[in-house]
C-alpha cells in the first residue's frame, strides 16, 4: 500500500464547461493515441502467418502473439483506471504511450518468437492505458448529452484501427522492402507524435488526494485472469478439457479471484469498488462487454487467416477484404454517436446493434472456401454495423448512471471485461480451431498431416504445396472458421438479451469535472 499526494497539473479553475475547442484539441492526442494502441493489436493479424513462416512458430505461438497483447491490455485497465481517479491523466497516458514504444521497437527487431511474445506483453500494458484513459478523459471534460457525438467519433477510430490495421499489414508484408517487422515500428513515430499533442493539449485539473493504491487486490486481479486465459488457451491442446491439469488451472484461477473479490471488498481504495455492481446499468452493461469481446475477438482475429490460407489471397488482398467491417463500423458508430446527441435516447441504438451483430456473426457461421468476395463483403459490413452500435453506447450508458467520482474506475471496469471476453475468446477460441484442424487434418491427409497446421505444428505455406494438399488445407481452415462464429452466435444472442434489460436513462447535460464539484460541494455541506 502506498500512499501519495497529487499535484494539479494547472493553475485551480473553477469547473465549467470545456469548449468545443477546446476538446477538439485535446481529442486530437488522445485520438491518434487511441489509433495507435488499437493498431499494435490488429496490424500483425494479416501478418502473421508470415511471421510465424519466417519464425518457425506453430499454431499455438500464432494464437499467443495475439492473445499475450490481449492478457496485458486487459489485467492492466482496472490498474490504469483506478489511478486514473487518483494522479495526473496526462501523465498516464504518456507513460502509457511511452511503454507502446518500447514494446514496439522490440518487436520491430526480435529475432524469434519469444521475444515478440515478450514485447507483445510490454505492448499491452501500455494499450491498456490509452484503452482506460481516452474515455476517461472524455467523460471529465464532456457532459453524456453532448458525449454521445464525440464517442461516436473515437468508436469510429477505435473501428478504423480495429480492421483497416489487417490492411495496413497486408500492404507492409507484400512491399519487400519494408516486411513484416514495420508492423510494430510504423506506430513509433505516430505514437510520439501522440505524447507531444497531448502535452501542448490537455489540460485537466487534479485534485490532491491522499490515497492507499490496492496493490494486492490489482496483483490478484492479474494473477487470476491470467491463470483462466492460460487455461482456455492450451485446454484442447496440449491437454484434455476435462484433466488434472484443467482442474488444477481453471480451479486455482477461480480461487484466486476469489480472494481478489475478499480483498477489495476489505480495501479502503479497491481497484473494482464492488459496488459498482448493484447498479443495474453497470451490471448489465459489463455482462454485454463480456460477451462482445468474446464474440468479436474470438471470431474476427482469425479471419485473416481464413483470407490467406483458405481462399489463398495475399496479405494485401486479406486486408482490403476486412474493409467492408471498417466501413460499417464507422457509419455506425458515427451516425449513432450523432443521433443520441440529437435525440437524447441511446437504448434503441443498443438493442439494434446486438440484433445486428448477432446477424452478422450468423452469417459468417455459414463461409466455406468457396463462399464469394461479395457474400463475405455483405457479412462482414453487417457485422461491423453492429459493433460500432454497441460497443462504445455501452459505454456512455454505464457513465450516465454512476457518480463522478467512479467514472475513471467504470470506464476502465468496462474496457476490462471487453478485452478479458476478447482474450478469453482469443485464447479458447483459438485453441478449438489447432484442435479442430488438427482433428481434419489428420482425418483427411493422415500421415500427410504433419507439419501442417495443427497443434505444435507450424501454419503451412500453401505457395510451396501440391494441389490436391492445398484444397484439403484449405477446406479444413474454412471449416474451422466457420465453427467459431458459430460458437459466437449464442455469445451474441446473450449480450443481446443483456441489452434488453437495461432500462434507459435520461443523459446527463453536466460534465466529468463539473458533476464531480457539485457532488464534493453537496458533501462539503
Amino acid at each position: 500500500m502506498t500512499t501519495t499526494s497529487a499535484q494539479p497539473e494547472s493553475p485551480a479553475a473553477p469547473a465549467g464547461p470545456t469548449s468545443r475547442r477546446k476538446v477538439l484539441q485535446a481529442l486530437s492526442g488522445l485520438m491518434v493515441g487511441m489509433f495507435v494502441s488499437i493498431l499494435a493489436s490488429t496490424v500483425v493479424a494479416n501478418a502473421l502467418p508470415r511471421i510465424i513462416t519466417d519464425l518457425q512458430g506453430s499454431q499455438t505461438v500464432y494464437t499467443w502473439i495475439v492473445t499475450s497483447e490481449l492478457l496485458a491490455m486487459t489485467a492492466t485497465v482496472p490498474l490504469w483506471g483506478k489511478m486514473a481517479d487518483l494522479y495526473s491523466k496526462k501523465l498516464l497516458i504518456q507513460l502509457s504511450l511511452g511503454l507502446f514504444v518500447v514494446g514496439s521497437l522490440i518487436a520491430g527487431l526480435t529475432p524469434n518468437v519469444e521475444i515478440l511474445i515478450v514485447s507483445r506483453v510490454v505492448q499491452g500494458i501500455g494499450a491498456g492505458g490509452m484503452t482506460a484513459l481516452s474515455m476517461v478523459v472524455m467523460a471529465a471534460m464532456i457532459p453524456p448529452r453532448e458525449l454521445g457525438r464525440y464517442a461516436g467519433i473515437f468508436g469510429a477510430v477505435f473501428g478504423v484501427g480495429t480492421v483497416a490495421g489487417p490492411l495496413i499489414g497486408g500492404l507492409l508484408v507484400d512491399t519487400s522492402w519494408l516486411g513484416w517487422r514495420w508492423c510494430f515500428l510504423i506506430g513509433v513515430p505516430f505514437t510520439l507524435v501522440a505524447i507531444v499533442l497531448l502535452q501542448r493539449t490537455l489540460h485537466l485539473p487534479v485534485v490532491r488526494k491522499q490515497v492507499k493504491v490496492d496493490y494486492l487486490g490489482a496483483f490478484l486481479i492479474t494473477l487470476g485472469v491470467c491463470t483462466l486465459l492460460v487455461w482456455s488457451s492450451l485446454a484442447g491442446s496440449q491437454f484434455e478439457w476435462v484433466s488434472w491439469w484443467s482442474v488444477g488451472l481453471a480451479g486455482g484461477g477461480v480461487v484466486v479471484l476469489a480472494l481478489a473479490v475478499w480483498v477489495e471488498s476489505k480495501a479502503a481504495e479497491p481497484i473494482i469498488p464492488l459496488t459498482l455492481f448493484r447498479n443495474r446499468t453497470v451490471a448489465l452493461a459489463t455482462i454485454a462487454s463480456v460477451l462482445v469481446g468474446v464474440a468479436m475477438f474470438g471470431g474476427t482475429v482469425f479471419l485473416s487467416q481464413y483470407f490467406q490460407i483458405a481462399l489463398g489471397k495475399s496479405p494485401t488482398v486479406a486486408g482490403l477484404m476486412s474493409l467492408p467491417m471498417v466501413f460499417g463500423l464507422l457509419v455506425s458508430s458515427t451516425v449513432a454517436g450523432q443521433l443520441i446527441t440529437k435525440w437524447g435516447r441511446w437504448k434503441g441504438f443498443l438493442v439494434a446493434g446486438g440484433v445486428v451483430m448477432l446477424a452478422g456473426m450468423g452469417l459468417l457461421s455459414t463461409i466455406d472456401g468457396q463462399t464469394s468476395t461479395l457474400l463475405l463483403s455483405v457479412y462482414m459490413a453487417v457485422l461491423g454495423i453492429g459493433v460500432g452500435m454497441l460497443m462504445q453506447n455501452l459505454v456512455l450508458a454505464a457513465q450516465n448512471d454512476v457518480p463522478a467520482h467512479d467514472l475513471g474506475v467504470t470506464t476502465s471496469m468496462l474496457s476490462f471485461f471487453r478485452s478479458m471476453g476478447g482474450a478469453v475468446g482469443v485464447s479458447a477460441l483459438g485453441a478449438v480451431l489447432a484442435n479442430k484442424i488438427t482433428t481434419l487434418m489428420t482425418e483427411k491427409l493422415g500421415p500427410m498431416a504433419g507439419g501442417s497446421g495443427g497443434e505444435g505444428q507450424t501454419v503451412p505455406d500453401i505457395s510451396t504445396l501440391p494441389a490436391p494438399v492445398v484444397r484439403v488445407i484449405q477446406d479444413v481452415y474454412a471449416t474451422a472458421t466457420a465453427d467459431l462464429f458459430l460458437i459466437g452466435v449464442p455469445l451474441t444472442a446473450l449480450a443481446l438479451v443483456a441489452v434488453l434489460f437495461i432500462k434507459e436513462k435520461p443523459l446527463n447535460t453536466l460534465s466529468g469535472e463539473e458533476r464531480l464539484a457539485r457532488e464534493r460541494a453537496a458533501a462539503d455541506h
